[in-house]
């Protein structure tokens, strides 16, 4: 499997809320993630993101879904990028308020280094989430 055949399926895996262990093998021992948003200021392993999406993503979030719009692939720089876009409402428990059933339409993009083994070495997710928090009625 090539580094972006492993880097899509990843993308997939995490976005459909398979959980770390369908993500586990994709994924270089202690590989990092980088977010410039409040939710995820304390996440700072892949592990971490995947562990917090999958939670949201099935718990105040329950029946979102994602739409990938465009992914691309830079040998030079071996990053993967895949333009993506949520759809998600607050139905389900959890989240710091109760369900809100506000939604979101959410625009986001994971940017994908990969090791020379091909697997994610890092993640970047960029995503204004200031945007869909309050969307979903969460500030």
């Amino acid at each position: 499997m090539s580094a972006f055949e492993t880097a899509t399926r990843f993308f997939h895996n995490c976005e459909t809320l398979q959980g770390w262990d369908a993500c586990k093998a994709l994924v270089a021992e202690g590989a990092s993630f980088a977010a410039q948003c409040e939710p995820l200021v304390d996440v700072h392993t892949v592990e971490g993101y995947v562990n917090w999406w999958t939670a949201v993503g099935g718990g105040p979030l329950v029946g979102c879904r994602y739409v990938l719009n465009a992914s691309g692939w830079d040998e030079s720089s071996r990053t993967a990028l895949f333009f993506g876009t949520l759809h998600a409402a607050h139905t389900g428990e959890g989240g710091p308020v109760p369900p809100t059933g506000k939604a979101t339409v959410a625009d986001y993009v994971y940017a994908l280094r990969m090791d020379t083994d091909g697997r994610v070495a890092h993640m970047t997710k960029v995503w204004n989430a200031p945007w869909s928090l309050r969307e979903l009625g969460w500030g």
